[in-house]
């Protein structure tokens, strides 16, 4: 099930070294509280199983589902919530996971959705980073890795449901884009 891909953008060493360095930051940094991660479903969900792991203090997790993909490779720019948070954030420190910000429409609308819940603190964290694509200025406090203005599937991200499974993070190729069974 491999795509049709030239490199690996990035690798599972890199990505494990680079998320176990993010979880004893996020420890130090949240040091004497208790932090509740939320996983942007679907493809935040490897990388904060795998993060919360090296976070060396109580934490809680929660889950919201946004999108402004569908099934395209390109945001629509209409952000819809999915699936809403089970806690209640007033007070908490939150810090949003994501897999990768592209436009930042997305993470720009959460932000003031969520701010109006009043939590103590709200930062972002994020695997991947695509600031070429940016098209709202974000405040991103934890960031792994920047690629290139590809579309890159692999390690929880995907295209149509396919790829997330892949430990590596691959650059989609345009032909692969269409058709999922490679």
């Amino acid at each position: 099930m491999r795509p049709e891909t030239g490199e690996i953008l990035v690798s599972a060493e890199q990505i494990s070294e680079k998320v176990r360095e993010m979880g004893a930051r996020i420890t130090e940094d949240y040091r004497g509280e208790r932090p509740l991660l939320v996983g942007i479903l679907r493809g935040a969900v490897v990388v904060l199983a795998d993060l919360m792991r090296h976070i060396e203090l109580q934490c809680e997790i929660d889950f919201m589902e946004v999108s402004s993909y569908g099934t395209g490779t390109s945001s629509s720019g209409v952000v819809r919530i999915l699936k809403d948070l089970e806690e209640d954030l007033t007070g908490r420190h939150v810090l949003i996971v994501e897999d990768i910000i592209d436009t930042g429409i997305t993470l720009s609308y959460l932000r003031r959705s969520l701010l109006t819940r009043k939590p103590a603190s709200l930062e972002f964290f994020t695997l991947l980073s695509k600031p070429s694509r940016r098209r709202v200025e974000l405040d991103v406090k934890y960031v792994g890795f920047e690629v290139p203005d590809e579309f890159v599937v692999g390690y929880g991200i995907d295209y149509a449901g396919y790829f997330r499974n892949l430990k590596d993070i691959y650059a989609l190729k345009p032909e692969s884009i269409g058709n999922s069974d490679s």
